[in-house]
Order: structure tokens, then C-alpha cells, then sequence
């Protein structure tokens, strides 16, 4: 079976394609899609079934499959859910390339995705990517 990290490439040459063709708006109006198609249901469920730590739930799945060096916190007293990426494996597999250039906005993909399921049961998202040139990254989730 093929790794999702196998495709980083071919999405990161995706949205670059669609960028160069269409314009960033389509780029964005791709993500939006994917967000409906693919995580819309899970993400949602779990958000809807356990509230905020559904978000744990979730994040422990997905960055586990992908091999992420990550932490999370989820805070029920605060009412907020953190994750920090120490090392985004998309990210630096991307960076590590020398026979392409990345998609310039590539972290933009993860907010796009996954903001408006979680608007939808009223929480804000807000992601810190001043750290992305190092294949890292932070976020957090709290009642909006």
C-alpha cells in the first residue's frame, strides 16, 4: 500500500498547477472542496459527538498515520485544544526536495481545510505558520 506522504508532491504540483492556471481564488475554492469531501464527515462527527476533544481524537489519528513529530494539548478547563509540529512531514519532505520548488502557500491547505468544519460547530481555529520554512508549526482551537 502506498503512504499518503507518497502523494505530497503531486499535491503540492497540484495547487501550483491550479494556481498558475485559475489564480489563487480556485486554489482556495479546491481546498474548500476537499474540506467537504474529506473531512467534512469525520471531523465533524467527532467535533459533533465529543465537542472539542473530538479534535484530539481526530489529530491523534491523522498525524499518527502520517508520521508527524507533534504534541497535543487539550485543555477542557481553558476550553481549548493545542497542537504544536515540531516537524511536519509534508513540509519537510517538500523542503528537502532539490528537483522542485514547493507550492508557495502549501500550509495554507490545513486552515482552508479544516476551518470551516469547525466554524460550522463554533469553534475558531488559528494557526501559527511564521515557523514553516522549518517544517513547523502551531495551532489552536477554542470556542469562537
Amino acid at each position: 500500500m502506498i503512504s499518503c506522504t507518497e502523494f505530497i508532491p503531486a499535491y503540492s504540483e497540484g495547487f501550483k498547477f491550479i494556481d498558475e492556471k485559475k489564480g489563487r481564488r480556485e486554489v482556495e475554492k479546491f481546498w474548500r472542496y476537499l474540506s467537504d469531501l474529506y473531512v467534512k464527515d469525520r471531523l465533524g462527527r467527532l467535533v459533533s459527538d465529543e465537542g472539542l476533544e473530538g479534535c484530539f481524537t481526530y489529530w491523534s489519528q491523522a498525524l499518527n498515520e502520517e508520521a508527524a513529530d507533534f504534541k497535543m494539548v487539550f485543555d477542557g478547563i481553558k476550553g481549548e485544544f493545542r497542537s504544536v509540529m515540531r516537524r511536519c512531514p509534508s513540509k519537510g519532505m517538500l523542503l528537502a526536495l532539490k528537483h522542485m520548488e514547493p507550492y508557495r502557500s502549501y500550509c495554507d491547505h490545513c486552515p482552508a481545510l479544516y476551518s470551516p468544519v469547525l466554524e460550522k460547530y463554533g469553534y475558531k481555529y488559528k494557526k501559527d505558520m511564521s515557523n514553516i520554512h522549518k517544517a513547523s508549526c502551531s495551532g489552536v482551537i477554542k470556542a469562537g
